[in-house]
């Protein structure tokens, strides 16, 4: 329970937030045809979708951040449980599955819109649809501009980045959702706190003034495996800037997966472990990944192990999404109980 005390707290305080935001922002309303340029396509909405899908928990989350639980014809794809504040609004959603959905699924749904999270549900690759199955449909779709990546040749590429991802990526996704829902008054509501949030943390800094070094582990097969891990520009990367540190993984992969010979020479000062809910291998549980940092041989001589400088994270935060802000949060508030950060 512990663990999930921050996380707790700081969704108390957006709901917070976000209520007072929603009745004293002011923002336009929303003209119709709206068009938009998301991720190199165009799409244009001549009214606000009333049976929109959210494909992959970081659009869906928006969505019901957002409000718009009515609007909503389904959700698919979820790797982590829903926000617990967003319990409540989730349940009146259809869930389609928390796996890859089939496009005759969601097409079985009547909708009129299509939100998607990441490429591998909604792009060129896609075993689940592409972009123009839809619009031949006439349905209109977006494609989170966080996963959304130009780094081989102007190509859409998803795996690596060759910028920091920040949270104006973010910010522009809710602005552009709560437009085309025209609720745009709850999304500058929703910016506004993440913004405050944002700020209470960069004002963080280690005792002594040194930038700490992070790896962030989200999970493995095995313990003789290599590890996933965040790589130095995704969200991890961020979240270690955001702290006034630095990813010890110097890799451009979103994942780079990695031995623990070269996870050890990269001798981190805090190391992150992931919280998954999906179980599909033993360390995707935190304990287990403490347990094997403390025992194993080699990992135990880690100044980071020896220093108990190992902190608990949602592993869902460690993507690009809503809950980034969440797991920073989580991560401050453990380093401030051990002296690492003020």
């Amino acid at each position: 329970m512990s663990r999930l005390r921050p996380l707790l707290t700081a969704l108390s305080g957006l709901v917070l937030a976000t209520a007072i935001g929603a009745a004293n922002a002011f923002a336009a309303t929303t003209t119709y045809p709206l068009t938009i340029d998301n991720c190199g396509v165009k799409v244009t909405f001549e009214k606000a979708p009333e049976r929109a899908i959210g494909l992959g928990q970081n659009s869906a989350e928006i969505l019901l951040l957002l409000g718009l639980e009515d609007r909503m014809a389904g959700t698919a794809f979820w790797p982590s449980k829903v926000l617990p504040q967003l319990a409540a609004a989730n349940e009146k959603v259809k869930l389609l599955t928390v796996e890859f959905p089939t496009f005759e699924g969601i097409l079985a749904e009547n909708p009129d819109f299509v939100a998607a999270a990441l490429p591998s549900l909604l792009g060129p690759d896609s075993k689940v649809a592409k972009r123009e199955d839809f619009e031949k449909l006439g349905v209109p779709t977006y494609l989170s501009p966080s996963t959304c990546l130009k780094t081989d040749g102007g190509k859409d590429v998803y795996g690596s980045r060759d910028t920091l991802w920040s949270m104006d990526l973010l910010y522009k996704e809710i602005d552009e959702l709560s437009q085309i829902f025209d609720v745009a008054d709850r999304g500058q509501a929703l910016i506004a706190d993440f913004k405050a949030r944002e700020a209470a943390l960069r004002a963080t800094v280690s005792p002594d003034g040194r930038k700490l070094s992070y790896v962030f582990w989200f999970s493995s097969p095995s313990p003789s495996a290599d590890a996933y891990l965040g790589g130095k520009n995704g969200a991890s990367g961020y979240i270690a800037n955001l702290l006034g540190g630095v990813n010890a993984i110097d890799a451009a992969a979103e994942w780079p997966a990695l031995g623990w010979e070269a996870i050890i020479a990269s001798n981190p000062d805090v190391i992150v472990v992931a919280s998954l809910d999906r179980n599909r291998w033993e360390l995707d549980k935190p304990d287990a990944k403490i347990k094997f940092l403390t025992t194993d041989p080699a990992t135990s001589q880690m100044p980071a192990v020896k220093n108990n400088a190992i902190v608990v994270m949602d592993g869902q935060a460690m993507n690009p999404t809503v809950r980034t802000i969440f797991g920073a949060e989580q991560v401050a508030e453990q380093l401030k109980a051990r002296g690492l950060l003020k």
